[in-house]
């Protein structure tokens, strides 16, 4: 989805921040959006009127046109829920600020301020778009396929690894795969993945 966002260009897109929050606290609490450097950061606003009851939130915040938003597996953003930061880590509302490590605002509820105070967080998401919609409840199976888009692993008995590279089982391979003896007599599976798979994968070898 970061890819998707397209922040750090001129047709960065605006997104939608939602959740439902309960605390014992009730006033002006905030977050931020920042790049996984922190070097670029949003800081936003929500406010929660009844304590002890779970209220929606939605915060709708433009697309960064600059800053740096990795597209890799060390990481892209952060969306962070400030329950109570220094006074060097908050600062207003409402724009993109430049100078690194603002998480909050300026002025918001500090949760841990007071003692025993409680604060509940779930159904967090984040779309494009300007307003939020219901919350994507996907089912185990669903997660699982599109997991196994990116990994999977495929063990069959503990067999030695043969001097050609290829890996290979029994005909009681619990791999449940096809495949074709070799001249040596070496079992050489064709393993089928569960899904298909993002892009060409690459194959480690490996004893289960």
């Amino acid at each position: 989805m970061v890819d998707d966002l397209d922040f750090g260009k001129a047709t960065a897109k605006t997104v939608t921040i939602s959740a439902w929050v309960r605390s014992s606290l009730t006033g002006t609490f905030s977050g931020a959006l920042a790049n996984f450097a922190c070097t670029r950061c949003y800081p936003f606003t929500f406010s929660i009127a009844s304590a002890n009851t779970w209220t929606q939130i939605s915060v709708t915040i433009a697309g960064d046109t600059t800053g740096t938003w990795p597209i890799d597996n060390n990481g892209s953003m952060f969306v962070i829920f400030d329950l109570g930061n220094g006074s060097n880590y908050r600062s207003t509302a409402g724009s993109w600020q430049t100078t690194s490590g603002y998480y909050g605002v300026t002025g918001s509820v500090s949760l841990v301020g007071t003692t025993s105070a409680t604060f509940d967080i779930t159904g967090v998401q984040m779309e494009i778009g300007s307003s939020a919609t219901l919350f994507d409840r996907r089912s185990f199976t669903h997660e699982l396929s599109m997991c196994q888009r990116y990994f999977c692993k495929n063990c069959g008995p503990d067999y030695p690894t043969p001097a050609n590279g290829f890996a290979y089982g029994g005909p009681q391979s619990s791999t449940g795969s096809s495949g074709t003896y070799s001249a040596s007599s070496a079992y050489l599976p064709w393993i089928a993945f569960p899904t298909t798979m993002r892009t060409t994968p690459s194959v480690t070898i490996i004893n289960c």
